[in-house]
């Protein structure tokens, strides 16, 4: 995926002030996101979720995926399949399996549904108005840009920054929820 150097500048600065962020001090920022995002009604009332496994220092989100399942609630995980992604159906953790990039992916016979009412997206960095800055690569701003799910970014506090060069594949989110606030973006 073509990125420019902009970008590539801001993702490296903001992966690494993550990566400078203790783990202790991630689980408690991770607890009190997951307290958040359940007072987002649309989250609430969702029946398909899609979220992520948590890679490097990204918010944790294994808490809000069991509980999701407790609760009865489908989930689903991205899976990488050639240039895209697709997302499957988790039963528990046991669904999955170390996939490309060293993630954890559902297995190959886990159900595929790409139809879901809430899909939470992993962030490297995003501004209030909703523009993230993934990886880099481009897979959930292609699957986004034929979907109609609400999107919810869960990202550390100081990964807010002000302006992220827009590109016009890039998909805003609706709600960035963080340790200290949760907020719709100012699209």
């Amino acid at each position: 995926m073509e990125d420019n150097s902009k970008k590539n500048a801001l993702r490296e600065l903001l992966l690494e002030r993550r990566d400078n962020t203790s783990f202790d001090l991630l689980k408690i920022a991770s607890k009190k996101i997951q307290k958040r995002i359940n007072k987002v009604y649309a989250f609430k009332d969702a029946k398909k979720i899609g979220l992520y496994y948590p890679i490097g220092s990204e918010i944790l989100t294994q808490d809000i995926i069991q509980e999701l399942i407790s609760k009865g609630k489908e989930v689903f995980l991205p899976k990488v399949i050639g240039e895209n992604i697709e997302f499957r159906k988790i039963k528990d953790f046991s669904s999955l399996e170390s996939g490309n990039f060293d993630i954890m992916e559902p297995k190959e016979d886990c159900e595929v549904d790409n139809h879901l009412d809430i899909i939470v997206v992993p962030t490297v960095g995003i501004s209030p108005s909703g523009v993230r800055l993934g990886y880099g690569h481009g897979f959930y701003d292609k699957f986004l840009e034929k979907k109609d799910a609400l999107t919810i970014s869960l990202t550390l506090e100081k990964q807010i920054i002000k302006n992220i060069p827009k590109s016009e594949h890039d998909i805003s989110i609706d709600w960035i929820i963080t340790e200290d606030r949760m907020f719709q973006s100012e699209k």
